[in-house]
């Protein structure tokens, strides 16, 4: 499962709504063609689409982006391994992502606290 500290060399995400293929690329530091490729091989990550197919990923999406990432890339896991590991954690994955969020907040929070001491 992903931890927090699986993620600490990824930027913070952002506090937008949407965010296109390319900035979800840099924030997870995965190419784009990768990100279309998980798309089908994951049934959890589903980015809207709109005009001209256009895809718009939400804060979830990245959050599940960043697991599979650390999940085939940290921890060594394949495509088919990563899956069902994602399957069979779905019941915890809201804890987890909470987390995440929590995690996400405080840093963020404690380089306001910077700037508001200067």
């Amino acid at each position: 499962m992903l931890e927090p500290s699986n993620n600490e060399e990824l930027p913070p995400i952002p506090g937008k709504r949407y965010f296109t293929i390319g900035e979800v690329s840099n924030l997870c530091n995965v190419k784009p063609h990768v990100l279309r490729y998980w798309e089908q091989e994951f049934p959890q990550l589903k980015p809207v689409k709109r005009r001209g197919n256009r895809r718009y990923y939400q804060r979830q999406d990245v959050l599940t982006i960043r697991q599979i990432r650390s999940l085939l890339y940290d921890q060594g896991f394949t495509i088919g391994g990563a899956r069902q590991r994602m399957q069979g954690d779905e019941g915890r994955e809201d804890q987890t992502q909470y987390r995440l969020l929590i995690k996400q907040m405080i840093s963020e929070l404690e380089e306001v606290l910077v700037v508001l001491k200067a």
